[in-house]
């Protein structure tokens, strides 16, 4: 069994343009899109993973052959990421993937990039200049179905303790801000503890146990890194375990799938966001039609121990937490799920980067 997506944004471009097998001229003459994907720095797991899986994606399935991928890594400045996209657009070529190192600190050098005829899509950190197209996860959505989730297990009350994330990171506030909005809809839920968990496993525990030894009544753990710190937290404190939110990290789900009485619900920022791109620069490149929209919404599974019926989203896709369907042993603590699109089939080894 394979994990899917749902991505909106692309479904409908789907519709609205020829698929990819059936396009005009250029799907005929077989010539490869040159197209280059410029990250700016491969300093976590989540960034080689992107890297593997773009590189997986075109080829095999219905991008075989079809895209000469150029992967152009930079150190983690933005001067350095200029410096790099300056020389990509001498070179031409067809499409440019940008994972950026700043929102707006590139702009010019992309609308560079857009006056010079090259299609610019930037993903997972996206820029703010308009003539790039922007493939991301939806991160309204993720803080609240798992908050909600989380108010459903404890029955509406109980207390609770919450994982700010990394100071001073945008998206760390964000889904803090995600999680208390929806947790506001029940007074008897109680935030009895805040924690920073960096995302990090020994941020995470250290953060987690501290809080337990301040409060002799836990009833539930949001963090927004790996989860299986927290429970191993609770384990070394000898506490029950109770539900845990967390993103979808291998190790995470291989605790929650193996740790008894786990209750466990992990959002997903998938890393296949590469891919995604590709197909999308692909999509645009073969019918020369652009989307409407400039922003692309990927709406990643959810996996978990206990699926539920989302009533902030409905349709939510809650998949649930299983030995080698979507928990690997075998694999990397840190491969993130879900692993693939729903239009190319990349296993959790390739994923992995496994020989």
């Amino acid at each position: 069994m394979k994990l899917k997506t749902v991505c909106a944004g692309l479904a409908a471009l789907a519709i609205s343009t020829i698929a990819i097998g059936t396009a005009p001229s250029h799907a005929e003459d077989k010539k490869p899109y040159t197209i280059y994907l410029s990250n700016n720095f491969v300093g976590n797991d989540w960034r080689q993973q992107m890297e593997r899986v773009a590189t997986v994606s075109v080829n095999k399935g219905p991008l075989k052959g079809r895209v000469d991928l150029k992967i152009e890594n930079v150190e983690n400045t933005v001067q350095a990421q200029i410096n790099s996209l300056n020389n990509i657009i001498r070179q031409k070529p067809d499409a440019i993937l940008v994972d950026a190192g700043s929102d707006s600190a590139l702009n010019p050098t992309i609308k560079k990039a857009c006056d010079a005829g090259i299609v610019v899509i930037s993903f997972d950190q996206v820029v703010t200049e308009p003539c790039a197209y922007a493939v991301a996860s939806d991160w309204d959505r993720i803080p609240s179905v798992m908050a909600e989730w989380m108010a459903t297990q404890l029955g509406g009350k109980g207390n609770i303790i919450l994982d700010r994330g990394l100071a001073g990171a945008p998206i760390s506030a964000q889904l803090q801000g995600g999680y208390e909005k929806v947790l506001a809809k029940y007074p008897d839920i109680k935030v009895v503890g805040y924690y920073n968990g960096n995302y990090a496993l020994g941020p995470e525990q250290s953060g987690v146990a501290a809080l337990l030894a301040a409060n002799p009544k836990i009833d539930g753990i949001m963090t927004q890194g790996y989860g299986s710190g927290a429970i191993q937290a609770l384990k070394d404190a000898g506490r029950p375990i109770v539900p845990v939110v967390g993103f979808s990290y291998n190790v995470a789900a291989v605790t929650c799938a193996q740790t008894q009485g786990a209750k466990c619900i992990l959002g997903s920022n998938p890393a296949y966001l590469s891919s995604e791109a590709i197909k999308l620069a692909v999509d645009i490149l073969d019918t020369g039609k652009k989307p409407a929209e400039r922003s692309v919404s990927v709406k990643g599974d959810f996996v978990t121990t206990d699926p539920f019926e989302s009533k902030l989203y409905p349709g939510t896709k809650m998949i649930k937490i299983a030995i080698g369907e979507n928990a690997f042993p075998d694999q990397a603590p840190g491969l993130t799920l879900p692993i693939t699109p729903d239009w190319v089939e990349i296993t959790a080894a390739e994923a992995a980067g496994a020989k």
